[in-house]
């Protein structure tokens, strides 16, 4: 029987670069789709797969990420002064009460791999999932990406990656991965290359920002040697743990936003306005008459 997976680990601590300057001082995980941050998209789905513990690896600037997720009193108190009980609701139940958050600070950005490093003390010993907050996938109520692989998980006591196939010419951009297929949609892993060019490429399907992995990896992200741009990959030390241990790739259901890019945000921005209750119809009028315009 497999170890159930309680513990997902969130790395926060990168700059986000690529919004400034709407980044500087508040982080990109922070960054609303409608009316939720980016970083509560990824908090819901790991609860629904049934996630208990909630780490997230911060940096500087990222105390908006704790305030959010922690009570709000002075807000609560004058919600309930003014009788705005939906809204007072809304606040208190921003993550269900069995769910724990827990903080770790991440002294350098190093890399994917050195942030889940960071976690060492909190999942050593246990299976953990681990999710990026710019890649935001929505399933249309359907079950959520993080709950696929957890099912996977069950069924196979083994690391458990998210791809999704990609155009062959943007392969330069992903982790791409090497399958022998074992179910539809789900193969398991021979091997995984950083950014391959396209004609080195072994397959067309890219690692995006959703991972299962045992306990094995952390002693292999400590004898992970610093690769690409001086950073300890993630991906390098899934190399070497496939040499000890099957691991699967799940090529998930459901649509994926590239919300770490200004153009996959608000394609997300736009697409979940649609289909939000309180917007949708005003929204989609707004937007046909803005093209017939």
């Amino acid at each position: 029987m497999s170890q159930p997976v309680r513990k997902a680990v969130f790395p926060v601590a990168g700059l986000g670069t690529r919004f400034l300057p709407a980044t500087k001082a508040n982080p990109k995980e922070m960054l609303p789709v409608v009316d939720k941050p980016l970083i509560q998209y990824a908090a819901e789905e790991a609860v629904a797969a049934g996630i208990t513990e909630l780490i997230f690896v911060t940096g500087r600037n990222k105390r908006s990420i704790p305030d959010h997720f922690d009570k709000a009193y002075e807000l609560e108190a004058e919600l309930e002064r003014k009788n705005k009980r939906e809204l007072l609701e809304m606040v208190r139940n921003i993550l269900p009460p069995h769910v724990s958050c827990i903080y770790i600070r991440q002294p350098e950005a190093l890399g994917l791999g050195h942030a889940v490093l960071c976690a060492r003390p909190v999942v050593e010993g246990e299976p953990f999932a681990v999710l990026l907050a710019d890649d935001l996938i929505c399933n249309d109520g359907g079950k959520g990406s993080l709950q696929q692989m957890v099912e996977v998980h069950g069924r196979y006591s083994s690391g458990v990656i998210a791809v999704e196939r990609v155009p062959r010419e943007h392969t330069g951009r992903y982790g791409i991965v090497e399958v022998q297929e074992v179910e539809p949609r789900l193969g398991r892993m021979h091997s995984i290359v950083e950014k391959p060019a396209p004609e080195d490429a072994p397959s067309e399907l890219g690692v995006v920002g959703r991972y299962i992995l045992p306990p094995e990896i952390i002693p292999i992200l400590e004898g992970t040697q610093p690769g690409a741009g001086g950073e300890i990959q993630l991906t390098d030390a899934i190399a070497t743990l496939l040499g000890q241990k099957a691991v699967y790739a799940l090529e998930f259901e459901g649509r994926r936003y590239d919300c770490g890019s200004k153009l996959g945000y608000l394609q997300a921005t736009v697409e979940l306005a649609l289909q939000h209750p309180e917007l949708r119809e005003e929204f989609r009028s707004y937007l046909q008459k803005l093209q017939l315009s």
